[in-house]
């Protein structure tokens, strides 16, 4: 099943068990982000990577310097634990992991969840790979890709027991907007894949194949 049958299948699971007004409720923000959403402010394919620093999930910072000394980086932005998309777009790089591995590429996690909440996500999903707290969403917002969820969201939120507040250590109640980029060794993006629509996923086949398209002085 690809991850997107899968977002699909737990969409209608949700559908069945949540209250009909939470699931408008749902439909109704990612309508709004949807019509607001300017792909052009974001970060775009050509453009360099800025520099940053941010925690791993043990707390120990890293950057550039050291996520492409190796080469090609794969950068993906997810929302956060709590967030069952994102668990699974995790899950399926870390199936991949190998294959990304093989062709010379790092692949990094970044959330806004502080470096606890990080680690509490990479022993879940067993996660091999770099995850790191961009916290304030500092980094992700340099990249335009910063959304400020509507004030409508939060009680649902507390329904859920979703409390980002804990989690990001900051009651912004913001979050990115999940993206994967491919980012060649000269910290140059080549690939982008940025949607409002959270339930919205790129395939882990496809940024492997980014990769494959990459010429050699990328790599």
């Amino acid at each position: 099943m690809s991850r997107t049958e899968q977002i699909l299948a737990g969409m209608e699971s949700l559908r069945h068990s949540a209250p009909p007004d939470a699931m408008e409720t749902i439909q109704d923000s990612i309508a709004s982000i949807e019509a607001s959403f300017d792909a052009k402010s974001t970060i775009q394919v050509g453009d360099a990577i800025p520099e940053f620093r941010l925690p791993n999930a043990v707390g120990k910072e890293m950057g550039r310097a050291e996520l492409f000394s190796n080469g090609p980086v794969l950068i993906v932005f997810y929302r956060g634990e709590w967030c069952p998309f994102c668990n699974l777009a995790l899950l399926g790089l870390q199936k991949h992991l190998g294959d990304f591995i093989a062709k010379g590429v790092t692949v990094v996690a970044i959330s806004p969840e502080l470096p606890n909440q990080s680690l509490t996500v990479v022993e879940k999903n067993k996660l091999k790979f770099q995850v790191l707290s961009d916290i304030g969403n500092q980094f992700a917002r340099k990249l335009g890709l910063v959304w400020k969820q509507p004030e409508t969201l939060r009680p649902l939120f507390e329904q859920l027991g979703f409390d980002l507040k804990t989690r990001n250590g900051d009651d912004s109640f913001e979050v990115p907007i999940p993206a994967t980029l491919l980012v060649d060794r000269n910290g140059i993006v080549k690939n982008a894949y940025i949607n409002p629509n959270y339930q919205k996923r790129l395939e882990t086949e496809v940024a492997l194949a980014w990769v494959d398209e990459l010429g050699d002085d990328c790599i």
